[in-house]
């Protein structure tokens, strides 16, 4: 691989790197308004639809991670 081509990938595993950031900060946040909510929500549709939300943005966060180890070992090779 090229420098050049080399570069490219590296960019585009920082942003993906920065997104990973993002998304953690916002399920962090998602988890702790989960955590708050008074006992009487908790086991309701919007607390079920918190807890998916989690989930779901756990999810993209694992693809991303994915994502820049591939990205890593196509650098590298």
């Amino acid at each position: 691989m090229n420098k050049l081509r080399r570069k490219a990938l590296q960019d585009v595993f920082d942003k993906l790197s920065e997104l990973q950031e993002e998304l953690t900060s916002i399920k962090d946040e998602e988890d702790e308004s989960r955590d708050n909510m008074p006992e009487n929500l908790q086991g309701s549709e919007r607390y079920e639809q918190s807890e998916t939300a989690s989930y779901s943005i756990d999810e993209a966060i694992e693809y991303l991670s994915s994502a820049c180890d591939s990205i890593e070992s196509a650098m590298e090779g």
